[in-house]
């Protein structure tokens, strides 16, 4: 009677101690889960008198900013990507006729990306990049910039060189001082002339817990008090190739 008992009590223990495993592990699983999906915060202190006389000796840079994976991402009719679910509401919809047929294009906007444009320009002249159609590329920045008047250049598809299979960006077009002008694109084959000038992003389709652009604001507020942005962009060239 007692060793039965005593074997009912490992089986008991050993039992408890699987489940215990188990709802640690799913504990565990969940902590990392929350703590991977919180927001990067980044709180805009007023400069320092030293970072003021600093940002005084050096020339407003130029950012330029791509569209469509890098700001936003969207699909139209007809084509519905795999990667953006179709219960996952757009943003917003445009209606653009292209050669004579309506089509309307479903928006979704990266998230953070007012938040982030409203940051920028503040540090920033910004400039829209984009290879899509001015048609369509107009009323998408149109839309980002909100009445606000930060997104007033404007280039795309026809000021784009199509080499290799993709649309090359030439930033000297805009700027020909290049030691203060630089560009965030998802594509390096946008930007292959200027690699030195590019801060590479990873491209978004509809991860709602992605922070890839708050990430980068502690970058960027950096940035600007260079003398010459490619004497810090240039050193992280290998990410163009990863990304």
């Amino acid at each position: 009677m007692l060793k039965q008992l005593q074997m009912g009590l490992r089986a008991f223990l050993l039992l408890a101690s699987r489940v215990w495993s188990c709802i640690s592990f799913l504990l565990k699983k969940q902590v990392r889960s929350f703590q991977h999906h919180q927001p990067v915060r980044y709180e805009i202190y007023p400069l320092s008198p030293l970072s003021r006389h600093r940002l005084s000796l050096v020339k407003r840079k130029v950012l330029v900013l791509d569209l469509d994976e890098t700001l936003i991402h969207s699909y139209h009719d007809g084509v519905v990507r795999t990667t953006v679910k179709p219960v996952i509401p757009p943003d917003f919809v445009l209606k653009v006729v292209i050669d004579t047929h309506p089509v309307r294009f479903f928006v979704h906007k990266r998230p953070h990306v007012d938040f982030f444009l409203d940051i920028v320009s503040q540090w920033y002249e910004l400039v829209v990049f984009t290879a899509s159609m001015e048609i369509y590329g107009a009323a998408v920045a149109d839309i980002l910039d909100n009445n606000r008047g930060i997104l007033r250049k404007r280039f795309y598809r026809q000021h784009c060189t199509p080499e290799s299979g993709c649309y090359t960006k030439d930033l000297s077009a805009i700027c020909s001082d290049l030691s203060s002008i630089f560009i965030l694109d998802n594509s390096p084959g946008a930007y292959r002339s200027h690699p030195e000038n590019a801060i590479p992003i990873r491209s978004w389709t509809q991860d709602p817990s992605d922070t890839a652009l708050l990430s980068l604001l502690p970058v960027l507020d950096a940035l600007r008090f260079t003398q010459d942005v490619r004497s810090v962009l240039s050193r992280n060239l290998h990410l163009h190739r990863s990304w």
